[in-house]
Parts: structure tokens; sequence; C-alpha cells
């Protein structure tokens, strides 16, 4: 099938679309916020082409916390992922698992709850889909400075997280190890050259 020609335009961004769904099946569903379905759907305007299936990994998004202290050091964490068999440098971070909740809520709650900070300036960096041809997954990305100790409550670490290391690296450090491929976490990669390319705009909070 040949395709028109690309066209040279103003860019007007993402557009939010829905192709008709003609059946619906449950591959996995439990108790978790994740489930995994199997779409049958339609291209529009075509209703005499066969529907086909494409897979949905629901998932409710997930915010993420760049923690910078008054040393330009980052908080950062290193945990195991099972899918990956890999140990990632990561930053705090936790999935919007409660309906409604601003994502900027779970992010103080993961910095809290990981980290035991708390942040007196906020800035929202980026959101971005993390694979939008597999799952709707939202990824909110934020920078917090004005950092001090936060009580935990009654957050418990266990699995992965009980394996957790926790340290500091300053920021151009952090940097250099995402442009050179030794940390490979794609939230780091966005939240870090996101903050580095705003931080000299009025716009990002000091």
């Amino acid at each position: 099938m040949l395709h028109s020609e690309p066209t040279v335009t103003a860019l007007a961004g993402d557009e939010a679309v829905a192709w008709p769904v003609e059946s619906t099946t449950d591959v996995h569903r439990d108790h978790w916020v994740v489930a995994l379905r199997a779409d049958m759907i339609r291209r529009p305007g075509h209703p005499d082409e066969e529907p086909f299936r494409r897979l949905v990994l629901e998932h409710p998004g997930a915010a993420v916390a760049l923690a910078i202290d008054d040393d330009d050091r980052v908080f950062c964490l290193r945990q195991y992922r099972h899918p990956a068999r890999r140990r990632f440098v990561e930053l705090p971070a936790g999935i919007c698992d409660v309906p409604g909740e601003d994502p900027l809520e779970v992010a103080k709650r993961e910095l809290r709850e990981e980290a035991g900070l708390q942040a007196s300036q906020w800035q929202h960096l980026l959101s971005t889909y993390s694979s939008p041809g597999l799952s709707a997954e939202q990824i909110h990305l934020y920078a917090a400075r004005g950092l001090a100790p936060a009580d935990r409550g009654d957050f418990v670490l266990q699995h992965e997280e009980a394996e957790m290391e926790l340290f500091w690296v300053p920021f151009d450090e952090l940097r250099a190890a995402v442009l050179d491929g030794r940390v490979t976490d794609a939230p780091v990669a966005l939240a870090v050259l996101a903050y580095d390319a705003l931080k000299g705009r009025s716009t990002l909070a000091r």
C-alpha cells in the first residue's frame, strides 16, 4: 500500500482518537492494578476489513521524583527488576494506584516512603507515554528541591524494595551516565535530560 507523501506543517502535537473495538478478552486479570487484555479493533472507515488483534497492558500510570539537594546531588536508588534481569539506577517512583489522585501527590508520597525526604519546591518536568504500542501507561516526572528529612510513617520496604541501595550522585555525573549508556532506566533519562534542558529557564524552580 502506498502512503501519502509527508507534508511540512506546524506541529500541533498528539491527538486523542479511539478506533472501534469489536470485542475484548481478558488474558490476565487479578487483584493487582495491572492487567492484560486482547482487543479486536477495526480501522475507521473500512467496515469490510477484518478486525485485528492488539494486546493492551492496562496500567494506571506512575509518578517519578528527581530530588536534587543544595549541592546539586540527586537522590538515587538501585533496584532489581526481574523482567529485565538487571539492577537499575532509578529515582523514587510509584504507581498511581488510587483513582483520581494527583500524580504530584504520588511523587511526594514515594519520595517520603523510599527516600525519607520531603521537598518544599516541586516542578512538573514531563508527562510521557512509556510504550503506547502496548499500554496507555503515562509517567509523570517532577523535580523536587528544598529537601528535608521526612517520616516514612508505617511504610515497610519488602520484596525487591527490601534490597534497594540508596545513594546520592552529583547531577552532572548522573547526566554523563545517562548519555554514555551506563544508566538506562527511561524515567531517569527523561527526568535528567528534561531538567538539564529547563534548569536555565526562569520557569524551573531552584
